[in-house]
């Protein structure tokens, strides 16, 4: 659905009804692992939270990458081409896809896709101002369902789909080889994928960028529950859980949990979900790739991995796919 919003920004409008909501949290918290699904972090105010995450001393990861796509920005688009179409997953401000739109050549189009409709709706007002001779074409929608792309007006040599930040980490492997290949399938045999990729590392390093002293990835975790309780009209005492978050060295991957303080009940609608004392809810995995470990996931997702850019401390990756098999 196509909806004209301020300034003429026309939204093609996929957001997830509140009944899939429902549904879904309902189907995490009756099982006997309780599970969130991290989707759901990026309200309005989950948006905004993780913007200020993505600030912190201890969270390398958006600093390493902005350091990496500035440096290396002009070889990427290069590989890129002239008239490309420009698709973002989980695009959220852009702030990042401006590096590559001031070096892209005379890109087809920008079409950013996020699942929080207020967030994407004010950034892409923000880029039609600054890119004045950029159609901009957003999509709201979680882009692990199905939905349809807009068509630019103007005719793409290829598809460029742009994947930042450690995203592709909160699939467990086998999701991210499904997601893959359906990217994949996107791009088609003249496209390809830029994608961050956090690497493996020390656990001091790791377990701190997901505890931050301040407290905001731990508000952020927990807004998860204030948005259940807001939109699902569900009880829990926010107080009554804290937020923590380890590195599974086994699995390669942190876990961000939330852990009831208390033996207690929390109810959505006439449904009871019962807590221990000590029982978490995950409600995140990140997983940590090596180079070699995720050149292995690209090429059974249908891509080879044609370039990798890296911070002098391999701390993460930046890495241009093109597809190898549709």
């Amino acid at each position: 659905m196509t909806k004209i919003m301020d300034e003429g920004i026309r939204l093609h409008d996929f957001e997830p009804k509140a009944d899939n909501f429902r549904e879904e949290v309902l189907h995490g918290l009756t099982q006997p692992q309780k599970t969130l699904p991290c989707k759901f972090f990026y309200d309005e105010r989950g948006s905004q939270l993780f913007d200020q995450i993505c600030e912190l001393e201890e969270y390398y990861l958006t600093r390493t990458e902005m350091s990496i796509m500035c440096q290396h920005v002009g070889a990427m688009t290069q590989l890129f081409g002239p008239h490309c179409l420009l698709v973002e997953y989980g695009s959220g401000s852009s702030t990042k896809t401006r590096i590559l739109l001031d070096h892209l050549q005379e890109p087809a189009a920008y079409v950013p896709i996020d699942i929080s409709r207020e967030h994407l709706v004010r950034s892409a007002i923000t880029l039609m101002m600054n890119y004045t001779g950029l159609q901009v074409l957003p999509v709201c929608a979680d882009y692990t369902q199905r939905f349809t792309l807009p068509k630019p007006q103007t005719t793409a040599a290829r598809t460029i789909v742009y994947f930042s930040g450690s995203t592709i980490g909160n699939f467990q492997p086998h999701e991210a080889q499904a997601f893959l290949t359906h990217i994949a399938h996107l791009c088609g045999k003249s496209g390809g994928l830029l994608i961050g990729v956090d690497l493996k590392k020390d656990i001091q390093v790791l377990e701190p960028a997901y505890n931050d002293a301040r407290g905001v990835t731990a508000d952020f975790n927990l807004n998860l529950l204030r948005r259940i309780n807001r939109e699902l009209g569900a009880d829990f005492n926010l107080e009554q859980f804290r937020h923590r978050a380890i590195y599974n060295e086994e699995a390669g991957r942190i876990e961000m949990h939330l852990i009831s303080e208390c033996q207690q009940v929390a109810h959505i609608d006439d449904v009871s979900i019962p807590f221990n004392a000590e029982e978490h809810i995950i409600t995140e995995y990140s997983y940590k790739y090596s180079l070699n470990d995720f050149e292995q996931l690209a090429a059974r997702s249908g891509f080879k991995v044609q370039q990798v850019w890296t911070d002098a401390q391999q701390l993460f990756s930046v890495q241009y796919l093109t597809v190898s098999d549709v």
